[in-house]
């Protein structure tokens, strides 16, 4: 009891913080949906989608719990200069974490922007590794692609921000079938 007293208002500001970033999710999570659903977004792209949303939002509740309860800016800044010195060291780590970083970043990009859906023929515009073939699956990281031979391409998002890619005209999309 003791503890409530002495922190009464950092503990009704934490509570405040905690209902916010629970508004925050749900409202975040139904606008997604609902803009998923109004453009026919397939659920696993939007779950993905929401997810980023959610860490994006929790990421923020922390920072603002942590200014609520008077950490002062110089243990901030000597904890983000630790994290920093050890990702400096692992430089290797940090060019494949930058990879990663790239083609979620590309992974949400193309889920906004939606040029293509599964089911598309498309073709990559590369000079000397081109490829044409069907979207069977857009992922977080990849999409893959089945080419004419049957074979599965596994396609980094973040090239499709470097390379054209056009989409052709579907010869097998389904038509009604008449007797």
């Amino acid at each position: 009891m003791n503890f409530l007293n002495n922190f009464t208002t950092e503990s009704i500001a934490s509570g405040i913080v905690i209902i916010i970033l629970m508004i925050f999710r749900i409202i975040s999570t139904k606008l997604v949906r609902k803009f998923a659903k109004s453009t026919h977004i397939i659920e696993n792209r939007t779950n993905l989608v929401i997810k980023y949303i959610h860490l994006l939002i929790n990421i923020l509740a922390a920072i603002a719990l942590i200014f609520i309860w008077g950490v002062s800016s110089k243990e901030i800044i000597s904890g983000i200069t630790s994290v920093a010195t050890v990702i400096g060291v692992a430089g290797v780590v940090m060019i494949a974490q930058w990879s990663i970083l790239s083609n979620i970043t590309a992974g949400v990009l193309l889920f906004f922007s939606f040029p293509f859906k599964i089911g598309d023929i498309i073709q990559i515009l590369d000079k000397d590794f081109p490829i044409v073939g069907e979207i069977e699956d857009i992922g977080a990281f990849h999409v893959t692609i089945k080419n004419k031979e049957g074979e599965q391409v596994i396609y980094p998002n973040n090239l499709f921000f470097q390379k054209g890619v056009s989409i052709l005209p579907n010869l097998h999309e389904e038509k009604e079938f008449t007797d």
